[in-house]
């Protein structure tokens, strides 16, 4: 073959190979396009009932998505019973989000999401918080029973910081120890982390993200690990009343969430997004997350 004809042999080759990676590398550009933060749901809008405990996470998560996407988020946060309780008595919602497995499992009894489609977010850990500079000088549990020490919690059948407060005490054998204590119980976890930043409690029991909400005025001493019922772990799911065309974008924040993405912006709050780094806080043998029943005394 002469240097001409093996030129043009080899340019003809050349030519194939791209004609068969120029497709395929379009379809690979697509693909990307087509994650959850880069497709366009514009005119989409959801209606998620979300339990405080991821609120500022959550509240930047939204943000991001509706940017990324063009969708509309319409978020409401309340205590997790209290939000499980509209959605069942308006029926309407698109994602249930609430703060704790607790509450997803009384979703999924009655019927109210659709259990295919949960997802853990991330992962929560049981503790103290105490007003900046911990002037009553709570290092430990056993120290809420103290006299005078003013606790706070939220309430524990509808918050679900309050059933995992509610849990430890009982656990450690300390609730008619400390219940005395009990001056005031709030809604929601947003509002019970309030109670420590606006120094109305000498402590709550809540959860060791806290301190990250109003680090300025909000502290945490740990529990110690075999203190620790439960870790718990905040999840998500579609509703039962979520409808067809609003499925895919649904879907779509739901992965979001669970992206390397959607965790970032929960790592910035200091959320824990693997059960391996909870279990740091604990025993190795803690279960996660599950169903616990609140005793009739706290009812």
């Amino acid at each position: 073959m002469s240097r001409y004809g093996s030129f043009r042999y080899n340019f003809a080759a050349l030519f194939l190979v791209l004609a068969l990676l120029v497709p395929l590398l379009a379809a690979c550009e697509g693909a990307e396009d087509e994650t959850p933060a880069k497709r366009s749901f514009a005119g989409k809008t959801l209606e998620l009932f979300v339990g405080s405990a991821s609120k500022p996470a959550t509240e930047d998560a939204a943000a991001e998505f509706e940017k990324a996407t063009g969708a509309k988020l319409e978020v409401h946060f309340g205590g997790s019973g209290a939000m499980l309780s509209q959605i069942k008595l308006a029926e309407r919602g698109d994602l249930y989000f609430p703060g704790s497995s607790d509450f997803m499992e009384k979703a999924k009894q009655e019927g109210l999401v659709l259990p295919e489609t949960e997802q853990r977010v991330v992962y929560l850990i049981p503790a103290i918080n105490v007003p900046s500079g911990n002037a009553k000088n709570i290092e430990s549990l056993e120290d809420l029973a103290r006299p005078g020490v003013r606790i706070g919690m939220g309430r524990p059948d509808t918050v679900c910081v309050g059933l995992y407060a509610v849990e430890v005490l009982e656990k450690a054998g300390l609730s008619d120890k400390v219940r005395p204590n009990m001056v005031t119980q709030a809604e929601s976890c947003d509002k019970t982390a309030q109670l420590v930043s606006l120094d109305l409690v000498d402590a709550v029991l809540g959860w060791s993200v806290f301190a990250y909400w109003d680090p300025d005025h909000i502290e945490t001493v740990l529990l110690q690990p075999a203190q620790v019922p439960r870790i718990g772990y905040i999840p998500i799911a579609i509703s039962r009343f979520c409808e067809d065309k609003n499925k895919e974008v649904a879907t779509a924040f739901i992965d979001f969430l669970i992206s390397e993405q959607g965790k970032a912006i929960f790592q910035k709050w200091h959320y824990l997004t693997s059960v391996e780094d909870a279990r740091g806080f604990a025993t190795p043998d803690t279960p996660v997350g599950g169903e616990w029943q609140l005793p009739e005394a706290w009812k």
